[in-house]
């Protein structure tokens, strides 16, 4: 058994590896690939935090400025965004909020806005799953309020949410791009 297999590696020796046109050792080179991934131009990105065991989280696409003027050009002033790229931004609760002095109840929501110079409305909507702004409906806001936008000294290229807990029961919601910022404060709805 030993002389069969000490002659199987040299017959496997000898000929496995002839360097003739045909099977060269330049024809195994490992082969060189591209990738043709495109480069992903809005990525989907959250935000969120805990309030006691209230969970908030913010969904949404981040589009970049990529030497856009954005609002007021790219985004017209006063007409309806979804707060992001492709899909509308959603944001979710478990708890109850209180926003502007109104509740948001617990769920799943689609979050638009409506962009001016001096004000901005912000708009949470029913219809959380949708593409863009397409199927938009007012009829299906569950709450309007309007924020007054901030101009900043730091150039923000790529759409940011955050969501931070300011304190035991409150937070604030923010939105930064370009050099415009919108935030609002919420508080969770305790049960008494």
């Amino acid at each position: 058994m030993k002389n069969i297999l000490t002659f199987l590696l040299l017959l496997l020796l000898t000929f496995g590896c002839k360097n003739n046109e045909n099977n060269s050792h330049k024809n195994h080179s490992p082969k060189e690939t591209t990738t043709d991934k495109k480069t992903v131009l809005s990525p989907k990105k959250f935000a969120m935090t805990l309030i006691q065991d209230a969970h908030i989280h913010i969904d949404y696409a981040a589009p970049s400025v990529r030497g856009r003027v954005i609002f007021g050009e790219l985004l017209a002033y006063g007409e309806i965004w979804q707060a992001g790229a492709h899909n509308a931004t959603w944001l979710e609760t478990n708890k109850d909020l209180s926003i502007d002095g109104k509740t948001l109840k617990a769920g799943k929501y689609g979050f638009f806005t409506i962009p001016n110079q001096d004000k901005w409305t912000l708009i949470f909507n029913r219809n959380w799953d949708q593409h863009g702004k397409d199927e938009y409906d007012p009829n299906e806001d569950v709450l309007r309020f309007e924020v007054t936008p901030e101009n900043t000294d730091t150039f923000i290229e790529q759409l940011t949410y955050r969501v931070e807990r300011t304190n035991e029961t409150e937070g604030e919601i923010s939105l930064s791009w370009e050099k415009t910022s919108v935030s609002f404060p919420f508080s969770v709805k305790v049960n008494e």
